[in-house]
């Protein structure tokens, strides 16, 4: 039996909607487009939304509307994938990275650490579905003496008047934060509509608008919509009807709108969203009933206080596991044909960001949590013969290298 890591939900309804677009003779961003984006302000409380082509140009066209200059640092965690630090890179920011905690999202302790006057934004991120200590973040950024540090370098840090907080939610759409679906909990946030997520339109992704007074934010959508489609005044639609044609450029844009043919995959999906979320959390719960029973295993965060995962992946971690005894498993768990994998390895200990400097040395916690972490599947379609299967293949698999090791 193989079993494969995050395969896409594609279903009749999906089929539909994109045959649906197909039909209507209008592929590119349009009314499909705006369906999702309502969807993902029904679903998230949030005052506006925008659909992009993916979470990096997201994160970049945010960070470049909030005027980012060189010397700018941007805080990151080490713990995460390469986008949340290539983005505020190409906005021309320094990226300083802060430690894990041992839930894998970034330490608040961590981000106050590193905050200096140089900083314009924090980006914590949501490892595996699970939400960051938003209320510490906001409420550390507010503080009046970190308030008082702060030095605008652009209209809109002026305008602000602290540090922005982008929150990387790529795996976290359908993540709950006291009660709410969260994505409404900071300034902006952004989900990750890849095809391995939750929600997927192939590429894609989500800027979601929560900024506070005096911004607007259904004018900071039109204005994103504009940069989105290289500060064009007509987008393509405007453009193709009889005599439109003559149009403007009114500022430096950028081309990364979200298609029509995209956004009806994850519009398809989101409408039966609460019917998949609970699968995904079927297969969470018999995940912590089976690992619950095994002493060696860390089971990932679930409900904690006020936060719920997405349950995007399982974050199983060994105990008193090496970095070497968790490849060796994985390679064992392979064997059956039962994909897993692991999120993530540090950026410090890839070459690109060694070679800028970076030690995972300066992150223990962040290394601690990649060296015995498994990420194993969820998705609607992993039904509980599939799960069982997965299950014991990870028990044996540990078993066996266990006793390799003893002898």
């Amino acid at each position: 039996m193989k079993i494969p890591f995050s395969p896409p939900y594609v279903d009749e309804t999906v089929i539909n909607e994109v045959v649906d677009s197909l039909r209507s003779g209008w592929i590119t961003t349009g009314p499909k487009v705006k369906a999702l984006e309502f969807e993902i302000c029904k679903l998230t409380g949030a005052q506006a939304a925008l659909g992009v082509n993916s979470w990096t140009s997201g994160a970049l066209m945010t960070l470049r509307w909030l005027g980012i200059q060189p010397g700018d640092e941007v805080i990151i965690p080490a713990y995460t994938y390469c986008a949340t630090a290539m983005a505020p890179m190409w906005a021309g920011a320094k990226v300083v990275m802060a430690d894990s905690g041992t839930d894998f999202n970034i330490s608040v302790d961590a981000i106050r650490r590193a905050i200096t006057p140089r900083t314009k934004a924090i980006i914590p991120v949501d490892i595996a579905g699970f939400p960051c200590d938003y209320d510490a973040i906001m409420s550390l950024v507010r503080e009046p003496q970190i308030q008082a540090m702060f030095k605008p370098s652009s209209e809109m840090q002026e305008k602000l008047g602290r540090i922005l907080v982008l929150s990387d939610s790529a795996h976290s759409i359908g993540a709950r934060y006291h009660g709410k679906h969260n994505g409404a909990e900071t300034d902006i946030a952004v989900f990750s509509l890849h095809a391995v997520k939750n929600v997927t339109t192939a590429e894609g992704g989500m800027i979601c608008f929560n900024m506070p007074e005096p911004f607007d934010n259904l004018q900071l959508y039109k204005d994103f919509r504009l940069m989105s489609l290289n500060c064009q005044t007509k987008d393509a639609f405007t453009k193709s009807q009889a005599g439109g044609w003559r149009y403007d450029i009114v500022g430096k844009g950028m081309k990364v709108n979200m298609a029509d043919i995209n956004a009806a995959i994850g519009l398809a999906q989101i409408r039966q969203y609460d019917r998949l979320l609970k699968e995904r959390h079927r297969v969470y719960d018999t995940y912590n009933a089976a690992f619950a029973a095994c002493p060696w295993a860390i089971l990932p965060p679930y409900r904690v206080a006020d936060r719920e995962t997405s349950c995007h992946v399982y974050a199983l971690r060994v105990r008193d596991f090496t970095e070497q005894q968790r490849d060796a498993m994985i390679a064992e768990i392979a064997k059956h044909d039962v994909a897993v994998n692991v999120h993530f390895v540090p950026l410090p200990m890839l070459s690109y960001y060694k070679g800028l400097g970076y030690d995972i040395k300066d992150f223990p916690q962040a290394y601690n949590n990649y060296e015995c972490e498994i990420s194993l599947p969820v998705y609607p379609q992993l039904d509980d013969e599939k799960v069982r299967v997965v299950i014991q293949t990870v028990i044996n698999a540990y078993h066996l290298v266990k006793s390799q090791t003893l002898q």
